[in-house]
């Protein structure tokens, strides 16, 4: 019984297809075959395809909005993977030294320039004034032997005379952070004080960076703690 139904339903959709297929053919009257559109030869026009390329040029096929997003965001990319230049600062004498030599490492040349960052007002960490050049060399050399190598002593007459100064911050915290090593190293005659008169810094200067140095020098400043790196124009 099932072989019949299938058979049925097979026959059925021959019959079906063959009316689609060609039945538009066999009810067609043979003897008034449709009529096709005029072609109005009176109104084609010939055109010379030679004297069109050479008045109009041909227009270039559109690019896809997706495309020229496409070729903006690598150009983006490439410009901001071409130049960068920072700031580090702010360096005692002895660290800045320390700074340039990991730099040249890295081979930067001439892209590595010192400055002077001045600041209105700071802190900073000092010996009170001796009374004596002797006792200014005798405390030196303690400070040496603690390991104390960034030190500046005032030689100017007045109030200030012999004292030591051990360092100037910007900041009130940093200058707190340096009086608390030093004490841990011994030395435990500084003194935390303000000061009004223009402080100035040395920072360095680096041009036209590429990514991967700057991924280095970012690594090298966590040497220098009491440092930072800022973005900066370039000079």
């Amino acid at each position: 019984m099932m072989k019949w139904i299938v058979g049925l339903l097979v026959l059925v959709n021959i019959i079906f297809f063959s009316i689609m297929q060609w039945g538009g053919a066999l009810l067609v009257d043979s003897s008034n075959p449709p009529v096709q559109a005029q072609l109005h030869a009176d109104k084609i026009k010939l055109i010379d395809l030679h004297a069109v390329s050479a008045a109009e040029p041909v227009s270039a096929m559109p690019v896809a909005s997706s495309e020229v997003a496409m070729v903006s965001l690598l150009a983006s990319t490439v410009l901001h993977e071409k130049l960068s230049c920072v700031d580090w600062g702010d360096f005692s004498a002895v660290d800045v030294l320390r700074a340039e030599k990991a730099l040249a490492a890295l081979k930067l040349g001439d892209k590595v320039k010192q400055r002077m960052v001045e600041y209105p007002s700071g802190f900073w960490i000092y010996i009170p004034p001796l009374k004596s050049r002797a006792e200014v060399d005798k405390k030196i050399a303690q400070l040496k032997v603690r390991g104390v190598q960034d030190y500046f002593v005032i030689q100017e007459a007045g109030v200030w005379q012999h004292a030591i100064s051990l360092g100037v911050f910007k900041s009130e915290d940093l200058a707190k952070k340096y009086l608390a090593k030093l004490q841990t190293q011994g030395v435990r005659s500084a003194l935390l004080g303000e000061r009004a008169s223009k402080l100035k810094y040395t920072a360095l200067h680096i041009n036209d960076l590429e990514p991967a140095r700057y991924a280095e020098i970012l690594a090298l400043q966590k040497e220098y703690p009491d440092t930072e790196i800022k973005n900066v124009a370039c000079h």
